[in-house]
């Protein structure tokens, strides 16, 4: 299809030159380049297809960057980022030294708000909006653009509480597909779907009850509505709410059919929608799958196990056990904080609760985990995904703070598996009973294994192991970083002591008082920040037991890490297996 209109847009103002009716093979164009990029490229698909012509009406209506504009969570923003000056180099996406995934305020100004986490749109419109009456600009628009799924967190209703006692000149755009990455969850999304058929609740109209002006549904794809509606929004004062109604995928059938699958579905055949297998490692179980399995496994042997994920039901993999046992899986939506407490609640029964979570997400929950469960030793089991660099998702996104938030923490136990059956193993110890609560961190990807064919084991708690004896230096690993340090082990080909410690809290003292008569130096190694990380309390425990030994902590450096595939990124900073190696032959 050649981009007749779309080539000539290098920013909103030359969309605005248009006359109306040939926006609609503006769309077009801006949908088959989307579907061209990520077809050979990668990213999020789904939710920008079905944001194309909002995307279009948003900034040929209002006067952007001037207006606000403030998407939430950022996978539908693709159309945005091209119209907004970024076509040319939409090719770097979410590669290193590419343009990011998700809005970004460094990137563009018309990126006004960072984002990649849910909810936050609203709250940073309405800070906007109240700002520019502060500073007497009570003409510009704020608008921020939120998914069903989304407005159902905690925080987009504290936006809208907030919001609904303001005179702010504040758009909210409820772009309404009825999913996230899986289908929308929950007492709200019924409420949406009854509107969206024409159903009057018998309840008054919650928007309107929160002192907002209601307007639709209306139909996300009609450009010309969408124009009419913003136009006429334009004239009203105060708190406004446009229900627009999308479908993610479209454009692409088997994006439409397979929601789940294209929201994020790597490289395709851009004309049938075939997706491309990467055969490298096909036959790996992926971490999140040894968790998904095993707990079902679990599961059906023992009634009292119960899974919860704050929306991430096929992403964690925990839809295996919701498919068998439904009532006693949860998805609770895009709510972490409700997720853990919840979590807490069910364990002050009796019931072995599991709740996976990406780490990315866990920070959103950080005061429930230390008040409801923590302080009140509820044994919770946190089976935290995502652990460590995540690529290409970016800053927004990868766990690499997890170990510093976690171990500061009183009755915490925290574990960091490197394989599948340390994973598979530890799932089986938390299931035959804890005492306290235990978070097991992994990442994400491929693990070391085809099948889970392994006997189940019992792991003590804080137990590290021994995999290889050596002299002079000893290697001490956490978690998936083992694989990087046996590589850069095998390369050297002397004797190096090699140690997974496969706990960070509480530290195997026993193994490193071992190890402190047998090595002059000692290495850490760590997928995640090395500031208040693992290494440090190893270096905290070894200085004073065993101030003979030098002690060097790897982990990754006190700023935060962009996008990129995950070994360019550990290279770039400090991780990569040529960084062991040298560390090790410094000696």
């Amino acid at each position: 299809m050649k981009a007749e209109y779309l080539e000539n847009i290098n920013s909103p103002e030359d969309l605005r030159q248009l006359s109306q009716d040939k926006l609609t093979l503006v769309a077009q164009e801006l949908r088959h380049f989307i579907i061209s990029m990520v077809s050979e490229y990668g990213g999020h698909l789904g939710a920008s297809l079905g944001s194309v012509e909002l995307t279009v009406a948003l900034h040929y209506v209002f006067n952007t960057p001037d207006d606000q504009l403030i998407w939430d969570v950022g996978h539908q923003a693709y159309g945005h980022k091209i119209l907004t000056g970024r076509r040319n180099t939409f090719h770097t996406n979410r590669q290193f030294g590419g343009i990011s995934g998700f809005p970004s305020r460094v990137e563009s100004p018309y990126d006004t708000f960072g984002v990649g986490h849910s909810s936050t749109s609203i709250s940073a419109a309405l800070g906007m909006a109240i700002a520019s009456e502060l500073e007497g600009n009570l003409e510009r628009q704020h608008i921020a653009v939120i998914g069903d799924a989304s407005i159902a967190s905690g925080m987009a209703f504290e936006g809208l509480n907030h919001a609904g006692v303001s005179s702010a000149n504040l758009l909210v755009i409820l772009n309404d597909n009825a999913i996230g990455i899986d289908p929308s969850v929950g007492a709200l999304k019924n409420y949406l779907t009854k509107a969206k058929i024409g159903y009057k609740p018998k309840q008054s109209n919650i928007i309107e009850a929160l002192n907002f002006t209601y307007v639709g549904p209306i139909d996300g794809h009609d450009i010309h509505a969408l124009i009419k509606a913003f136009e006429n929004l334009k004239k009203i004062k105060g708190p406004r709410f446009l229900h627009v109604m999308t479908k993610k995928g479209k454009g692409l059938k088997p994006a439409e059919i397979e929601q789940v699958k294209y929201h994020a579905p790597g490289k395709f055949d851009k004309i049938t929608g075939k997706t491309f297998q990467n055969k490298t490692d096909d036959k790996k179980i992926k971490y999140q799958d040894v968790f998904g399995k095993t707990i079902l496994h679990l599961a059906q042997h023992d009634e009292k196990i119960i899974g919860v994920t704050p929306a991430m039901p096929t992403g964690s993999s925990l839809k295996y056990m919701m498919d068998v046992f439904p009532d006693r899986a949860f998805d609770v939506g895009i709510a972490e904080q409700h997720a853990v407490t919840f979590s807490a609640g069910m364990a002050t029964r009796g019931f072995k609760v599991f709740c996976t979570i990406y780490s990315t997400f866990f920070q959103r929950a950080y005061d429930q985990l230390i008040h409801d469960v923590a302080l009140q030793n509820l044994p919770v089991v946190f089976c935290v995904d995502r652990a460590g660099i995540v690529g290409k998702d970016g800053a927004t996104h990868h766990g690499v703070f997890d170990i510093a938030f976690l171990k500061a923490i009183p009755n915490l136990i925290v574990a960091s598996p490197s394989c599948a059956k340390d994973l598979k193993n530890l799932l089986y110890t938390a299931s035959l009973g804890i005492k306290q609560p235990l978070v097991i961190r992994y990442p994400r990807g491929k693990s070391d294994v085809n099948d889970l064919n392994i006997d189940f084991e019992n792991i003590p708690m804080g137990e590290a192991v021994c995999l290889k004896e050596g002299e002079d230096v000893a290697v001490l690993s956490l978690g998936k970083m083992r694989k990087s340090v046996s590589k850069a082990i095998e390369y050297i080909g002397k004797s190096i002591g090699h140690y997974d410690m496969r706990f960070v809290k509480p530290l195997d003292t026993e193994i490193l008082d071992e190890i402190a008569k047998t090595y002059s130096k000692i290495i850490t190694v760590e997928d995640a920040i090395v500031s208040g990380g693992f290494g440090e309390s190893v270096k905290s425990y070894l200085s004073t037991k065993h101030p003979q030994i030098e002690i060097v902590s790897m982990g990754l450096p006190d700023v935060f890490i962009p996008h990129g595939d995950t070994k360019t990124l550990l290279d770039k900073y400090g991780l990569g297996v040529k960084d062991i190696i040298d560390e090790i032959q410094k000696t």
